[in-house]
Parts: structure tokens; sequence; C-alpha cells
């Protein structure tokens, strides 16, 4: 059986789930933006079975508070807050898509923390982005936005997702409710604060600099950043990059047993 805590005394603005064994070699999960820590289920069971697996809602997500600034450095010295007061201080820090950029942020926070990255549908430049419809885009205009966040509804909510999936899945009812629990100001607060971190440098030239082994996942079919981009990833000196043939944005969970295996394979590699 799988040890879970909840402990959310550890911080008034960071949640924190763990799983697995502590003491054993940690993983650190982190979420996009707009999606809850739940969406980490179907493959946390594989890879807690000889891993500390912590999981952290960052600030303006699920459980945790809100914060003063929503900026990607801010969000990766959030997580590594956690790590300190759980005491851990060497980790293989996992993001999926915009959680990769607070993954790469926490990597160049604490070089000595950090000691492998795998970052799993993280567009590496604005130029990867896949524009959203005309709809979604009204959700950065004054006045409209405000206003079309306070009218969602799950019905919307869904529909907005299901560019998230490829693979016909159902959309998850914790991300429903994920999204409509968050303020429209630490919705839209995040999304620039990660517009702005790969406007300043790309990831794979963040990468670069930090000699990091790193593993990228990517969904082929992917509709939110167009997955052609993963090539820039080859780049990066040791990275290795696995193309998911017919898995959109979201693999954790169009394809969560192959996902988990890479990831398990590559944290045995670090490990070794």
């Amino acid at each position: 059986m799988l040890a879970v805590m909840s402990d959310t005394a550890m911080s008034r603005q960071t949640d924190v789930v763990q799983d697995g064994r502590p003491g054993a070699p940690a993983l650190l999960l982190i979420q996009n933006a707009a999606a809850p820590i739940d969406l980490w289920d179907e493959v946390v069971p594989s890879l807690a079975g000889a891993h500390h697996v912590i999981r952290v809602d960052l600030a303006g997500h699920g459980r945790s508070g809100p914060a003063a600034g929503y900026d990607v450095a801010a969000q990766a010295s959030r997580a590594g807050a956690v790590l300190d007061r759980l005491g851990v201080n060497r980790v293989t820090a996992i993001g999926h898509s915009s959680g990769g950029m607070v993954a790469t942020a926490l990597a160049e926070q604490r070089p000595g923390t950090v000691t492998a990255l795998a970052l799993i549908n993280t567009g590496p430049s604005p130029e990867a982005e896949i524009p959203d419809p005309p709809l979604a885009r009204l959700l950065n205009v004054p006045l409209a936005g405000p206003l079309l966040w306070r009218l969602k509804t799950p019905a919307t909510i869904r529909s907005a997702a299901r560019t998230a999936f490829t693979r016909p899945v159902d959309v998850p009812d914790a991300l429903v409710a994920h999204t409509q629990s968050m303020t429209y100001r630490s919705f839209t607060a995040t999304m620039r604060g990660y517009w702005d971190y790969i406007s300043q440098q790309s990831i794979p030239d963040r990468l670069a600099a930090l000699g990091l082994p790193v593993l990228v996942i990517f969904g082929a079919d992917d509709k939110r950043w167009r997955s052609s981009s993963a090539a820039g990833y080859r780049d990066v000196p040791g990275a290795r990059v696995e193309m998911l043939a017919g898995v959109g944005h979201t693999p954790i969970i169009e394809d969560p047993q192959t996902t988990a295996t890479l990831l398990l394979d590559f944290a045995a590699a670090q490990s070794s």
C-alpha cells in the first residue's frame, strides 16, 4: 500500500501530497498552469514503488492559497521551500507543460538540489504555441476576460479542456473543479508568467546552460504545442527525446503506462 500524506500545515501557500517511501530517491511532480495535482494519479502508483513522490499545488492552484506574484521564478522558489521543509536535498524534477518551466527554473535556482529534469509536453519557446481559439483569447481582454471567467460552467470548461487530449479520454472531474476554483487573477497572471519566462530565453537554451540529464516526453499529436518543436530539445547535450505516437498534450492521462515507464527508466539511470 502506498503511503499518502497531505500536509497543508507545512506552508500557508503550498499544499503538498506525498506518496511512496520517505528516504527513497525523490521525484518532484509539477503540474501545468491550469491543472490539479490529481492529473498525476495514473502514473503515481508506478513511480511510488521505489521513490519518494512529491506533488506540489503551486500558489493559486488547488488547495494552495493565492500569492502576490505568479511568475515562474516565484513558483519555483515556493517549490524549493517545500523541498527544504521536507528535508529533500536531491530530486529529479518532472514537469508537465508549463510545469516543466517551473521545474527548469527550480534547477536554475538550485543546481545542487535538482539532479535531473524530465519535461512532458513543455513548449520550448513562444513560437511553439498553437494559437488559442478566438473565445479563449478573449480571456486576456479587459472587461471581456473577467466576464467570461465569471460565466464559465462545467460544460464550457470541459469543452475548452478537450484540446488537452487527443486520445478518447474523459475530461477528469478534478480538472473541472480545479478550474472552477481558480480566480481570474491567478489564472491569467500564471499564464502571463509562463509566457514571460519562455520569451526571455528558450527552454533548450536554459537546459544547455544547466548541464543536467534531461528527458523530454512529447505527444506527437499535441494540440497546444507544435510537436515538431520538440526537435529543439535535441540540441541540448545529452537530452533524450521521446515522441509518443497518437498521444496529445497530456501523456500522463492518455498513455500513463508508457509515460511512467519512461520516467522510471530515466530516474533509474540517475541512481546507477
